[in-house]
């Protein structure tokens, strides 16, 4: 059974670091800095969003001496994180996590799709994507379209790739039929979004679309 590893009091050290980078305090759930940090120690963001919440209140004795020790002293802080990450063998993923099955599916989430020559282009931007699919008509769906401008511009993507995207989801929506030539691997990856989402409550994905939007922000 898949399995996340094991929370170190060390990684308070990293979770303190970030929680006092301005602006100082609890970060979006799926800020960029937060995200990254939950790829490197392999924990979901909302795990170390709760675990973040937990370190703001101060607890339990061995955060308080966190914060006596660090809160005021950021050099310090970055020098034990440093240092930490050298001895935990954070360069070395396989080997410190050797034995443990990691589960992966929240972090493909924010991987490149395999076989697109576009890296930008991940489960989460293609998250995005069908959120504004939704509330957009066919023929709306072309790259004036302020929307699809807008989300192109945040997400640093073209607005004809992303209206590359929008056909691939016509094809795959039951309730359209779609002759447009479509990447097979692009259509692929657009079909597993849709299946997370597609016969959901609206309202699912739209809450996380707007939680993802701070990744790019």
């Amino acid at each position: 059974m898949a399995k996340y590893p094991s929370w170190q009091d060390e990684y308070w050290l990293m979770l303190m670091q970030l929680y006092l980078k301005r602006p100082q305090g609890v970060k979006p759930i799926y800020s960029r800095a937060l995200v990254d940090l939950a790829l490197e120690l392999h924990f979901p963001p909302d795990y170390l969003y709760r675990k973040m919440f937990k370190l703001r209140q101060i607890d339990t004795p061995n955060l308080q001496r966190l914060w006596d020790t660090y809160a005021d002293n950021p050099r310090r802080l970055s020098r034990e994180v440093k240092l930490l990450k050298r001895m935990n063998g954070f360069g070395a993923a396989g080997e410190f996590y050797a034995g443990v099955a990691i589960n992966e599916s929240w972090e493909k989430d924010f991987k490149p799709i395999d076989g697109l020559a576009d890296k930008r282009i991940t489960p989460a931007l293609l998250i995005l994507t069908l959120d504004l699919y939704f509330r957009l008509t066919p023929n709306t769906m072309v790259a004036e379209t302020p929307e699809i401008a807008e989300l192109a511009k945040l997400t640093k993507v073209k607005p004809d790739d992303m209206v590359t995207i929008m056909r691939a989801y016509q094809a795959v929506d039951p309730y359209l039929t779609s002759e447009s030539p479509v990447s097979p691997t692009l259509l692929g990856a657009c079909e597993e979004v849709w299946k997370r989402f597609g016969n959901e409550d609206p309202q699912k994905i739209a809450a996380t679309a707007a939680q993802l939007k701070e990744y790019w922000k």
